[in-house]
């Protein structure tokens, strides 16, 4: 890219933060109700053991690998949680970025999980069936200090949603209809 259209890209960046913000200081001034999102997707079975989720007017495939019965269409429930929290992880690094004012150029992050599948597969009862580590490495290139980002990554990991739902338990309720 041309250092004009990496500018235009950040001013681009930098105005859907500020209106971003903007809207919803004033949503949340007019009534704390309007913080209360809710977010749903629907799953349907395809395949051996893969699904289509929609998730509003965005469809998506999910599958497992050979060797936990799938047919390796798409990435697996396991990679899509964790490309959600490495995704979630750059949007909030960008907001509070932009509100600290601490510049960087560019961001990636990496994300890897360890899970055991005989908590899967009940082999093992003292083996959760979730990861039991997860490791983010966030590779930000910029003009700031190491303690700064440092700053921007205590704050992130404070305000991430996703972050949350790894780190902190959260309710899961489940019924189950027959058709």
């Amino acid at each position: 890219m041309t250092e004009t259209a990496l500018r235009d890209l950040a001013e681009d960046r930098a105005t859907r933060l500020d209106e971003a913000g903007a809207f919803w200081t004033g949503k949340i001034a007019e009534d704390t109700a309007n913080a209360k999102l809710t977010f749903k997707v629907a799953g349907q079975g395809t395949g051996p053991v893969a699904t289509r989720v929609t998730a509003g007017k965005h469809e998506f495939s999910v599958d497992e690998p050979a060797g936990l019965a799938g047919e390796d269409t798409a990435a697996s429930p396991v990679e899509y949680a964790l490309g959600a929290l490495a995704s979630c992880q750059v949007v909030v690094y960008r907001l509070y970025a932009h509100q600290l004012g601490i510049r960087f150029d560019e961001i990636s992050i990496d994300a890897e999980g360890d899970l055991d599948v005989q908590g899967l597969f009940g082999a093992d009862r003292s083996v959760r069936p979730g990861f039991s580590a997860v490791r983010l490495s966030v590779n930000i290139n910029g003009p700031e200090t190491q303690e700064r980002y440092e700053e921007l990554r205590r704050t992130v990991d404070a305000h991430c949603p996703v972050l949350d739902l790894f780190a902190n338990p959260t309710p899961v309720s489940a019924e189950v209809f027959k058709k």
